[in-house]
């Protein structure tokens, strides 16, 4: 397979309102998985060119399983939440600067100037 499972359509609706597909799990050591590019919540839009708009479930799940050898999709990134990134793989690298890495070079710089004027002080 390709290593991800499914979740939506117009009979199941996974977000109110909403008849999209998304991608519900990857599959470790799956293809999708192995590729790295899809993640859980991304919403599928179109797969080898066919929209998946308006499609019952079971038939989003033929598409998929008759979709052959190469399977090129079309899909709409989910936003990440303010509180961490939605990484299948948990490795919780949320891509910013962590807090140390802006807070120990500015506390070092201090601490240095304050060493020097303490140093030098009676040589001012």
């Amino acid at each position: 397979g390709l290593g991800f499972n499914i979740v939506g359509g117009t009979d199941q609706q996974y977000i109110s309102n909403d008849s999209s597909i998304y991608v519900s799990r990857i599959k470790k050591d799956g293809a999708a998985y192995l590729d790295g590019r899809l993640q859980e919540g991304d919403k599928i839009l179109a797969i080898n060119d066919k929209d998946l708009k308006d499609l019952r479930h079971k038939d989003a799940v033929e598409l998929f399983r008759n979709a052959g050898s190469y399977v090129c999709l079309k899909i709409q990134r989910r936003l990440q939440p303010q509180n961490g990134p939605m990484d299948h793989r948990g490795d919780g690298d949320s891509g910013g600067l962590p807090l140390a890495a802006i807070l120990v070079p500015g506390l070092a710089l201090a601490v240095t100037a304050v060493w020097i004027l303490l140093r030098y002080r009676q040589q001012l």
